[in-house]
């Protein structure tokens, strides 16, 4: 599989990487031996980069993902993890709901300063078993997660330390990269007038869909030699389903507009001799600063299926026929 750098560090990683919410019980039950398999197949496919978070289960997919990733050579893959969450085991009756099935049972604490930083690092590293990581996201910063209040005093813990936390933990070689990963655009454009960042994970504002971050947040990234990081392609269905009744957009029901625009972009993509799933799949690699797009199953059969679709790589004037949804 083919590889693009991420930013400036030298850093390169596979140009599809394998997104380890799922391995969390997001939405459903999922069983280790159904996790390995599909991990299984990503690492026979040649994915090389493994992103995953200590939410995610409450710490579920980081053990997981560690195990299967015990058994390979170290230098032979990626993987990035995210900080800004601690989590603290607590009996099952006290446990937090977030949107994970039979996960561990926990506690959250928000923490962006960099003493929580050291904090939700050194988690990640007892939960994998693994040395180092390579990369760590600023999980969630923003006032989509937290509210205005909240989120204003995580803002100021993370300028006053934890900025400075990571870039350490990056130049004394302890990770190679460091950058936020959020699904706002805002939140992105005032940490990037408090620091460069070496790459930004961003679900469904970069999508063939939903074109938010194209406007102000992509130039820049050029500008400061930014990558990013590409999650939620299908923004949350509906570019894979098409507008069939009940199809999602952004984890709701899509609304008229949306499925018009969708059924347009179906017949384009029809036209092009492709369908719709492979056009958004492929959309986001005719952007020079994309690094990898994130695939996240609980599958092997849905991954290779999805894999299937980069075996032939559509000309970018495909892409000049679909209409977005939002360039804001």
């Amino acid at each position: 599989m083919k590889t693009r750098p991420v930013g400036k560090t030298g850093l390169q990683v596979s140009e599809i990487s394998f997104g380890c919410a799922p391995l969390g019980n997001l939405y459903r039950p999922l069983t280790d031996e159904a996790a390995e398999e599909v991990l299984t197949a990503a690492w026979e496919s040649g994915i090389r980069f493994f992103d995953t978070a200590p939410h995610y289960g409450g710490g579920l997919a980081e053990e997981r993902l560690g195990r299967f990733l015990q058994t390979k050579t170290r230098d032979d893959y990626v993987i990035s993890t995210k900080v800004g969450r601690i989590l603290h085991r607590v009996p099952k009756e006290e446990a937090e709901d977030h949107a994970f099935v039979d996960a561990h049972p926990i506690r959250l604490e928000y923490d962006y300063s960099g003493d929580g930083i050291m904090r939700s690092l050194e988690g990640s590293h007892k939960r994998m078993g693994l040395d180092r990581f390579d990369i760590l996201f600023v999980h969630d910063i923003g006032e989509l997660t937290h509210g205005k209040e909240k989120n204003d005093g995580h803002m100021k813990a993370f300028r006053e330390t934890g900025i400075q936390r990571l870039n350490d933990l990056r130049d004394q070689g302890v990770i190679k990269a460091w950058g936020v990963g959020v699904n706002e655009v805002e939140v992105l454009l005032d940490i990037l007038d408090l620091t460069d960042l070496d790459c930004i994970l961003m679900a469904g504002r970069y999508s063939l869909l939903d074109r938010s971050a194209e406007r102000d947040l992509l130039p820049l990234c050029r500008a400061r030699g930014t990558s990013f990081i590409i999650g939620g392609v299908f923004n949350s269905g509906i570019l894979a389903t098409g507008p069939v009744p009940g199809a999602t957009f952004n984890y709701a029901e899509a609304n008229e507009d949306v499925r018009g625009r969708v059924a347009r972009m179906q017949e384009v993509a029809v036209a092009a001799g492709t369908d719709l799933a492979t056009a958004a799949l492929q959309f986001p690699f005719h952007e020079p600063v994309v690094a990898s797009v994130l695939l996240g199953t609980t599958k092997a059969s849905s991954l290779k299926r999805n894999l299937d679709s980069f075996e032939t790589r559509l000309d970018a004037k495909v892409f000049e026929g679909f209409e977005p949804y939002a360039i804001r």
